[in-house]
């Protein structure tokens, strides 16, 4: 077993202040950071995700705008991978793939954003191209989601997200359980 890190889009604009702010995305970032030490401490691969929207009306992740930055609680260190991505599958049109099987990995722990989105969408993916996945949940953030009438709070839908990934496509656990 040879586990790497995976930090999905925790960039500026989901933070307060940036385009499209994430419900707890500031506490997930402090979860994500204390599992980037310990991968740093281990000398264990770490890869960073990193959205670039290619649509010309993005309203976020914007290239050349400080909002698509990856933010400074996990700001990558010279020589870390750095992965950018268009889509939110981080291994579609990407050499993820190809660097994680070039470092012998088998083994993903995924943290980032959005739970409801590149997050579920890298899970589903990895577990699929034979990875095992386990995910922090407390170390990921999304936001409230509007369905016809009805506004799903964005604690309900990391829930939901979080419940139909653990078992089949990864092992999800807190932080603090992770690292002890």
């Amino acid at each position: 077993m040879k586990e790497a890190l995976i930090l999905i889009d925790i960039q500026n604009d989901y933070f307060p202040g940036g385009k499209m702010e994430l419900e707890g995305m500031e506490d997930a970032a402090e979860k994500a950071a204390a599992v980037l030490e310990k991968f740093r401490t281990e000398g264990k691969p770490i890869f960073f995700i990193r959205h670039l929207s290619t649509r010309p009306e993005a309203a976020f992740f914007v290239p050349g705008t400080s909002g698509a930055d990856i933010h400074t609680s996990i700001r990558p260190l010279p020589g870390e991978t750095i992965i950018e991505k268009n889509y939110p599958n981080s291994f579609f049109r990407t050499d993820l793939l190809s660097r994680l099987k070039d470092a012998g990995v088998t083994d993903l722990v995924v943290c980032g954003a959005m739970s409801h989105m590149c997050v579920d969408t890298t899970v589903r993916a990895a577990k699929e191209l034979g990875f095992a996945c386990t995910l922090i949940s407390d170390a990921c953030a999304t936001r409230n989601l509007k369905f016809k009438e009805e506004t799903v709070p964005a604690r309900s839908v990391h829930a939901a997200f979080m419940a139909a990934l653990d078992g089949m496509f990864a092992t999800v656990k807190k932080a603090e359980e992770y690292l002890s």
